[in-house]
């Protein structure tokens, strides 16, 4: 798409999120985790979730599975809408989904609610999301806090925190070390843009003062941007019964751009095939409104793809079927190949 005066190139950065930033922070505070660091933390930062293992136990090393999320800026269009049922789900999610692509299984959730003035109606709406999400993942809710901090935000506004561990033992851990050249790449729809990219949605929806109800390939708007981030959980377990998997990467924040790479050995690349999935039409109207390019958009969106499975390229169509026997659409959407250099991009994206 052209760069025009009427409607000019978007990007997540101008919309007020730079992804490299992050990602600077993310090497700068390397050191710092890592000097607090004892023989039982098996990752350093950067991972989907955190390790840590527990003392050997008849023959088991039981490992610990963290991950802590939010929701970012869609929280600001549920509260423009006063829709707040979802939002639990979305922060469940986000967290639950970092843990099950470790292979491990969820086993409890704290959430952290903060506002400047709680109302109990809205709070009891957004917790009782966090509950069914954790229905959803067959996890505990446990605990949480709720904090009234005055002066700190304003308005109606609020914000989210979650925390989840899970566990899984060592020897059934799937890191990605296992990935090799052949294997093939099964994508999961998601429901929507789940719960990421929304501060350039609500960019675009600002700049074209986009009536939120309006139909988008005949449903609301509104509709298509609330919808719950999906979790993952049962249908990858249920997966696991059934098929070896080499890696998992959940397309959340970063897209595909930033997260397949994080499960990838250095001498991979995916060579990901986007005619293989009908991309849903929110993505593509979002593109056309944010005349943002594709390269953007794979890295911003998920673009209809939520969660990336690595499997034997033996095993492939059997994970199809056990994938699909469990309520999910997936497809195969491309390939691990040999990575040519280590100046080369880990991720091809083919528009063909």
């Amino acid at each position: 798409m052209n760069r025009t005066e009427d409607n000019p190139e978007l990007t997540y950065r101008a919309a007020g999120v730079d992804i490299d930033a992050g990602n600077k922070l993310v090497d700068r505070i390397k050191p710092i985790a890592k000097a607090t660091h004892n023989a039982n933390v098996l990752t350093g930062l950067g991972g989907f979730a955190a390790l840590y293992a527990l003392p050997e136990h008849n023959g088991q090393r039981p490992t610990l599975v963290a991950s802590t999320d939010g929701v970012g800026t869609k929280l600001k269009l549920a509260l423009q809408l006063d829709q707040h049922d979802g939002i639990g789900i979305d922060l469940v999610a986000m967290c639950v989904n970092d843990i099950v692509v470790c292979g491990a299984k969820p086993l409890f959730f704290l959430d952290y609610y903060a506002t400047g003035k709680l109302d109990v109606g809205v709070a009891e709406k957004v917790i009782a999301g966090i509950g069914a999400g954790c229905e959803q993942a067959n996890m505990a809710l446990i605990g949480g806090e709720t904090a009234e901090l005055p002066g700190m935000y304003h308005g109606d506004d609020y914000d989210l925190a979650g925390f989840c561990v899970g566990m899984v033992d060592q020897q059934h851990l799937i890191d990605g070390q296992a990935v090799t050249a052949g294997d093939t790449l099964i994508g999961i729809a998601s429901s929507g843009p789940h719960a990421n990219g929304y501060s350039l949605i609500r960019k675009i929806i600002d700049d074209h003062d986009i009536d939120l109800q309006s139909n988008i390939a005949g449903k609301p708007l509104a509709t298509q941007l609330m919808a719950p981030t999906r979790i993952y959980v049962r249908s990858i377990l249920n997966l696991l019964e059934h098929c070896p998997i080499h890696a998992m990467a959940h397309i959340t924040g970063g897209g595909f751009l930033e997260n397949i790479p994080r499960v990838l050995p250095q001498q991979c690349a995916a060579t990901i095939n986007t005619n293989a999935w009908q991309r849903p039409a929110i993505f593509n109207w979002l593109q056309q409104h944010g005349n943002i390019k594709s390269q953007e958009m794979y890295r911003t969106f998920n673009c209809g793809i939520g969660m990336v499975i690595c499997v034997p390229e033996t095993h492939a169509t059997q994970a199809l079927a056990v994938l699909q026997e469990s309520g999910e659409q997936a497809w195969i959407i491309g390939s691990v190949t040999q990575r040519d250099s280590a100046d080369a991009a880990q991720v091809i994206i083919n528009e063909l």
